[in-house]
């Protein structure tokens, strides 16, 4: 069987109907909880949450024949509180902090690389901006695989199911820059 050819770009305006796409499926598919404004608002407007900030960006792979496969983002908000731990939010202020978002792959087309080339060009990214102290990152461990491949990039900074009385089904993670 052959593996399909990628390439790794920013996003385009005509790249953010697949994008979105990519997007949404995921939040329906592996979340389970669909399209939630509060949660998902860069999803309906990428172009103002990701291509129009200079310091955000949103990277989308593209298989071979021309099909956004799997996406990736970048924007200097911080996490808030709440619904996130205060000394998380403390220690991941907006501004300097580079948090990671919508690092999503067609599962057809998991395991091949792309989430960490992805995340390599959004470190990339972070490391040129000049203006990021730190990168973060939250991932809901109940969708398959993600929380493995981010404890092999990442270090956990709070499992949120450790938190007296349950919290958020959230793992925080702190990724090296460089």
């Amino acid at each position: 069987m052959r593996t399909p050819d990628y390439s790794i770009r920013t996003a385009t305006p005509a790249d953010l109907d697949a994008a979105r796409a990519v997007m949404l499926d995921t939040v329906y598919r592996d979340f389970g909880t669909g399209y939630v404004p509060r949660w998902h608002g860069d999803i309906i407007d990428p172009a103002g949450a990701y291509l129009s900030p200079e310091r955000h960006t949103l990277l989308v792979a593209v298989e071979g024949a021309g099909e956004v496969v799997a996406t990736a983002a970048l924007d200097s908000r911080g996490p808030a509180h709440p619904p996130n731990p205060r000394h998380v939010a403390e220690r991941y202020p907006s501004g300097v902090t580079a948090q990671l978002r919508r690092v999503y792959v067609r599962p057809e087309h998991r395991r091949r690389g792309l989430a960490r080339r992805l995340v390599d060009e959004l470190l990339a990214f972070a490391a040129a901006d000049g203006g990021y102290r730190a990168v973060y990152l939250h991932t809901d461990p109940g969708v398959t695989g993600a929380e493995p491949f981010w404890r092999s990039l990442a270090k956990v900074v709070h499992d949120e199911r450790e938190d007296a009385g349950g919290g958020q089904r959230v793992v925080h993670f702190d990724v090296p820059m460089g």
